[in-house]
């Protein structure tokens, strides 16, 4: 196997995993669990959104947790920015990346935005283009890149169509999210086909979610592709709440594990994720799913000190 040599891991719980709890997790215990994130030695944490409150009220706190986390030297703070008005109150918060969201398939682009493929463009362009005349730089995220949970599966010219428009707007890094966790390597490696004689590499993260099983699996396909960023959030926390089913992400200590044991570097210190992912596991009170996360169960280690 072709392997990296170094991985970036972005941890996307705070904003991806929490928004489907049903449980409101208070802003002080955001701020703590943000603050442990940061002590780990994860360059990048994706804080929250600035979506309408009324959609996701889990992160109608934004701008408080924003302003409450301790910022560590070298951790990149970020959140989704839907439109002009969210983008004001992220730079007024003070963020340091801004991410926008789109999907590669007109149903769930529909379901989760309220508009169509074309109706968002000029949106985020918008976004796109404040950003970075106020010096962010801008993360895209799409949607739906394997399968969709209203047209089914999507062509890999779909999703190289739409990352053709981000990138032509400016965006810095593409994440191709798997949203509905269906896809397999084989269907990784024709998307990948599909995009990387137009993108380079570095330019693409992946983002898989785990409803099957299949997230490590595709992340391994990943890496023999060349790519060397992903987001996964600790616990496997997180879903869509636009996809019946749909499981959380690749739990990020479950990957960890996995990358470390390949010899791969990830500047990440698993047992200080595994203690973060308590604290979660606590505020939450409940059983955080992820493989690591069982085995310290069964070894009895309520508490990583």
């Amino acid at each position: 196997m072709k392997l990296p040599k170094n991985v970036t891991i972005k941890e996307v719980g705070p904003r991806d995993g929490l928004q489907n709890e049903k449980q409101l997790v208070l802003s002080e215990d955001k701020i703590a669990w943000i603050n442990s994130l940061s002590e780990t030695g994860l360059s990048y944490i994706e804080v929250s959104s600035f979506v309408n409150p009324k959609w996701i009220p889990q992160l109608a706190d934004a701008s408080d947790v924003l302003k409450g986390i301790k910022r560590n030297k070298g951790v990149t703070y970020a959140a989704l920015v839907p439109n002009i008005k969210g983008l004001d109150r992220a730079l007024e918060a003070g963020i340091d990346e801004v991410s926008v969201f789109m999907s590669a398939s007109e149903g769930h682009n529909r379901s989760n935005i309220n508009k169509s493929i074309g109706e968002t463009y000029p949106v985020l362009e918008e976004v796109v283009k404040e950003a970075k005349m106020a010096g962010k730089t801008v993360r895209g995220y799409v949607s739906t890149v394997i399968a969709c949970p209203y047209d089914g599966y999507v062509k890999p010219a779909q999703v190289r169509e739409v990352a053709d428009r981000l990138f032509s707007m400016g965006i810095d890094e593409l994440s191709l999210g798997e949203t509905i966790g269906v896809g397999v390597p084989n269907q990784v490696e024709r998307l990948l086909d599909e995009l990387l004689p137009h993108f380079n590499a570095s330019q693409l993260a992946m983002h898989f979610h785990d409803t099957r099983g299949t997230a490590l699996a595709n992340i391994v396909k990943s890496l023999e592709m060349g790519i060397t960023t992903f987001d996964s959030a600790l616990g496997g926390l997180g879903g869509c709440p636009y996809a019946k089913g749909a499981s959380g992400n690749v739990a990020t200590e479950d990957l960890l594990y996995m990358l470390h044991e390949m010899g791969i570097d990830t500047g990440i210190d698993l047992n200080l994720a595994l203690k973060s992912a308590q604290l979660i596991e606590r505020t939450l009170g409940k059983s955080l799913k992820s493989r690591q996360m069982e085995i310290l169960r069964a070894e009895g280690k309520e508490r990583i000190s």
